[in-house]
Order: structure tokens, then C-alpha cells, then sequence
């Protein structure tokens, strides 16, 4: 596996299944279109942008390019963004019964040599096994522990915690601690919860 700094961004979950045994990093998906109104999706993806830079790897199609300039959009600092192309290549993937509207193969259907060479020609920052997020995972049993879920006061501190993350306010709980494992590390994470309850 190749580990590297940036989060990679893909269009569905094929995708993100295909890349996951070659690239160690966060790979998030778009949904497709749905990334357009799904505010939650679109936070984290600033925000993974912020922290660690993002690569977009998307279809060579229309849609994919679309969905490419959506995200470019969004995010304020486009120097935070490394692009990766696969190339035009005719065909259709194993699982779909008709080839796609421009009959050319997605980031699923391509070889592990293709898509490692576009993510690395993007200008990737590929990192040694030494570099580690701080504390490890967090998880739901610290969530409670932390008095994020639970208690009595559980609610106003967890959209404590979120605004001054810049998440959504409306985020669930679990959306809130896959973002967080995604962003921060557990020590890093905990003297933020410090600020907060200061």
C-alpha cells in the first residue's frame, strides 16, 4: 500500500473499493451528484482540504468533470487540491450490464499501474509508516467518555465542540466522529475538547 498526506476523492463507492487495497490515505465519496446538496459531505471535504490537501479522481466522462469543478468550487483555496486524470479508455466495468453513456471505462475499471501512476503524477506527498495521527483512533466509547453523547448536557456540548470545528450544527454523531478520525488525531482531538469546555 502506498501511504500518502492527501485524502483522495472519488465519485461512488466501486471506486472507493477499488482504491482502497492500493492507497493508504482517506478516501471519501462523492455519491455522485448528490455531493451537490449533501452539506454534511461537503464540510468534511473542506475541511479534509484544510488539514491535509484532497486529490480529486474522477471518471473521464462528462459527469466526472462536472462533479470535478463542483468540489474545485467549494473550496476556497484551490492550491489545497491536486488533480489526477485517468485516461479516455473505451470499454465497460465487469459489474455493469451496459457501458457508460460515453462507452469509456471509470477509476473502477482501471489497472492498480493506471491509477497509482495518475494519483502520483498529481503531486501527491507520499509518506513513511512513522507518520502516525497523535493518540490513535477515537471511537463512540470516548465520544461518551469525553460527555460528547449520553448525558445530560451531552447535545449542547457536543454543537459546542462542532462550531468551533466549523462543522454543521445538524451533524450526527456518528457523521461527527467519522469526520474527526478522518481530520485529527486522539490528543490533538482532546485539547480541542479542553478549549471548548474552558
Amino acid at each position: 500500500m502506498i501511504k500518502i498526506k492527501e485524502a483522495i476523492i472519488v465519485e461512488g463507492r466501486y471506486d472507493r473499493m477499488r482504491l482502497t487495497p492500493i492507497f493508504d490515505t482517506a478516501i471519501i465519496e462523492t455519491g455522485g451528484f448528490r455531493v451537490f446538496k449533501d452539506d454534511e459531505k461537503k464540510t468534511i471535504i473542506r475541511r479534509l482540504a484544510q488539514a491535509r490537501g484532497i486529490v480529486i479522481l474522477t471518471d473521464s466522462d462528462g459527469a466526472g468533470f462536472v462533479i470535478r469543478n463542483f468540489l474545485k468550487g467549494i473550496i476556497s483555496d484551490n492550491s489545497q487540491i491536486k488533480q489526477a486524470y485517468i485516461p479516455d479508455i473505451k470499454g465497460k466495468e465487469k459489474r455493469k450490464a451496459q457501458p457508460s453513456k460515453q462507452g469509456l471505462l471509470g477509476v473502477e475499471g482501471m489497472t492498480d499501474e493506471i491509477i497509482v501512476n495518475a494519483v502520483l503524477k498529481s503531486g501527491v506527498e507520499v509518506v513513511g509508516e512513522e507518520v502516525k495521527k497523535i493518540g490513535g483512533e477515537i471511537t463512540k466509547t470516548d465520544f461518551f467518555t469525553y460527555g460528547l453523547t449520553g448525558g445530560e448536557n451531552s447535545s449542547v456540548f457536543r454543537k459546542s465542540v462542532l462550531k468551533k470545528l466549523g462543522f454543521p450544527q445538524y451533524m450526527t454523531t456518528n457523521a461527527m466522529l467519522s469526520a474527526i478520525n478522518l481530520i485529527y488525531g486522539k490528543e490533538e482531538f482532546e485539547e480541542i475538547l479542553k478549549s471548548v469546555a474552558d
